[in-house]
């Protein structure tokens, strides 16, 4: 077959940062192509059956990150995606039979059941929690600055950049809570804040989702923080459930970008990138069909960008030594289960708004830190930390009459294990474990278990390609965030290879399900190809 030349960009992965990036460039006028390997768009944002009858969001599970600018710009709502609010945002059952449930008007009310001077400090943290957020949730939407030995009036600029962010920090009264929250751990963090164990579990479960650390490693703090960044419905640090599941996000920006003259081409998997000349001009399919544009868009981890798909010999030195310290890996193991009945609770038995919350299966953080301890020496938790969500309360589209559906988002467990012993061999025993650390809190949970499908990070990789299971694409480490994603030099999506960009979530802001690098990476591809 002939190359195809007379497209602008060529983007490699429909998953919702490609199909974000991918509609902005349409809007733009400009003629692009997306190639996705899988049999349908949406990367790890997806729903799908995974037991007759039952459909759940695979892989990516709650609606909470999304940017608010990208739902108007791309008109999402008139492409079909409702996003409805829990009605609760958190339940935390107890084994003693007491329990947490936060959301807005009874917070702090609940707290006070356990501590009445931590349910008064809750009000002060959250007031410099989202001071913080509220600077970096301003960032979100821009390149960081691009911070590379350069001419002096690049570095300067870049330079003033980054004052300008420490001033917006100073002038909410942030900077010292952002150092704080940049160098310290999580359970340091919340143990000065908080003397009952119940609101530090709460809180602290966002500094290890998706993050294979304890509590207790320096600079959870921040993976906290991102998870606070966030809204729905206009919202802020609420979390929601997009009717139809997660997959209604991505087959809604499938038919923006669609309306916009956008071609998404599926089982289409892409083998390498053309360089010629030092200069991305294309890629190659598996079936070797070459397909040439003006500008090569990769919406897939930066190492395997770089270590798969770029030529050897085209990567700079500098890229290739930056990949292979390149920390990527997730603690993740991701369950959908058919239940024959909603679960019921003896901290709080009766149905009711607990139900429609992230149901946060892991009391205190010493509870978290001894379940990574278990991963680093056994390969997976003995004691498990699960979220379970059961997004049929809130959707009725997603079970038969009666029935349910539980996401179940698991931690922690080697993404491979010392011993060479495979996933294949282990990924029952620890559904297994999963099922039955949630029967401890549900009594009668693994009798209504009707049908359940386990992804381990050896899945999560080989389906979505997440790599090792990671949700970011690379941990959010400080000498991963910002303007060293990927790396220094290149945090403006423009990778070192001229027309080669990154949208994936190994670029700016990171991980979730943001559509923050697909925006920003569109931005770079525009202003190069029509502002010139």
């Amino acid at each position: 077959m002939n190359a195809i030349s007379d497209l602008d960009t060529v983007l490699i992965g429909a998953g919702h940062n490609g199909l974000t990036c991918a509609a902005y460039l349409g809007m733009a006028g400009l003629r692009v192509r997306v190639l996705e390997r899988r049999g349908g768009v949406g990367g790890a944002c997806v729903t799908e059956e995974f037991h007759p009858g039952f459909r759940n969001s695979t892989a990516a599970y709650t609606v909470g990150l999304l940017q608010p600018k990208i739902i108007r710009d791309l008109k999402l709502h008139k492409h079909g995606l409702r996003i409805v609010n829990r009605r609760a945002q958190n339940f935390l059952p107890l084994p003693d039979g007491r329990y947490l449930l936060t959301g807005e008007g009874r917070t702090e009310r609940e707290i006070a059941k356990f501590n009445a001077r931590d349910a008064v400090r809750y009000t002060v943290y959250q007031a410099e929690i989202s001071r913080v957020a509220g600077v970096l949730r301003s960032l979100v939407l821009n390149a960081p600055p691009n911070l590379v030995l350069g001419s002096f009036s690049h570095t300067m600029r870049e330079l003033g950049k980054l004052a300008a962010i420490g001033k917006k920090l100073w002038q909410v009264d942030g900077l010292k809570a952002a150092f704080r929250l940049f160098r310290k751990s999580a359970g340091r963090m919340l143990d000065d804040w908080f003397d009952s164990d119940p609101i530090k579990a709460v809180l602290g479960f966002d500094a290890v989702v998706g993050n294979l650390a304890s509590p207790y490693t320096p600079g959870s703090a921040y993976v906290l923080l991102h998870h606070a960044i966030g809204e729905a419905n206009g919202k802020q640090g609420v979390w929601g459930h997009a009717i139809g599941g997660m997959g209604a996000i991505t087959q809604a920006m499938a038919r923006a970008a669609g309306e916009h003259g956008v071609r998404i081409d599926v089982r289409s998997a892409v083998r390498e990138v053309i360089v010629e000349r030092g200069r991305a001009t294309g890629v190659v399919l598996e079936d070797g069909t070459p397909v040439r544009a003006r500008a090569v868009v990769a919406n897939v981890d930066p190492q395997h960008l770089f270590q798969a798909l770029v030529p050897r010999e085209a990567v700079p030195s500098a890229m290739a030594a930056r990949m292979k310290t390149w920390k990527a890996g997730s603690g993740t193991f991701r369950m959908n289960v058919a239940l024959s009945k909603l679960p019921e609770f003896p901290a709080l038995p009766a149905a009711g708004d607990h139900h429609t919350s992230g149901i946060i299966l892991a009391p205190s953080l010493s509870y978290m830190d001894q379940a990574y301890r278990d991963c680093a020496r056994y390969g997976w938790s003995r004691a498990p930390i699960i979220e379970m969500l059961i997004p049929s309360t809130l959707d009725d589209s997603l079970a038969p009459p009666g029935a349910h559906v539980a996401s179940l988002f698991c931690q922690h467990v080697a993404p491979q294990f010392a011993d060479g012993s495979s996933w294949d061999q282990h990924r029952e025993t620890v559904a297994d474990l999963m099922i039955d650390t949630v029967e401890a809190y549900a009594p009668g949970f693994k009798a209504s278990v009707i049908g359940r499908q386990s992804l381990s990070p050896f899945d999560l990789e080989r389906i979505f390609g997440l790599p090792n299971g990671d949700i970011f694409h690379g941990a959010l480490t400080l000498d991963q965030l910002f303007s060293a994603r990927p790396m220094l030099g290149y945090a403006d999506y423009r990778m070192p290879i001229p027309g080669l960009y990154l949208c994936g979530s190994g670029a700016h802001p990171g991980g979730g399900v943001t559509g923050a690098p697909g925006h920003n990476a569109a931005q770079a591809v525009i202003a190069d190809l029509l502002q010139k």
